[in-house]
């Protein structure tokens, strides 16, 4: 696959794939977990990904500089 996404949107990119990919396995999990495998087990489940991504994406964009900031403080340099 070509890159196409500039350097300058890597944070961006960043947050939506990880929060996309974290909020649909929590989101997957504690839907399965409340109600079991019912029928319409990928309706509910996509339905509480999108309010959960609605939230987590955000979060990920504010929250993962001052994470960054933080291991840069308390990690040693090689």
């Amino acid at each position: 696959m070509t890159p196409f996404i500039p350097k300058r949107l890597e944070f961006i990119a960043f947050g939506l794939l990880l929060s996309g990919l974290m909020s649909g396995i929590v989101s997957g999990v504690a839907t399965a977990l409340a109600l079991g495998l019912v029928p319409d087990f990928a309706f509910l489940w996509f339905k509480a990904w999108l309010s959960s991504w609605a939230l987590a994406f955000p979060s990920v964009l504010v929250v993962a500089p001052i994470v960054r900031n933080i291991l840069g403080r308390i990690v040693k340099p090689d």
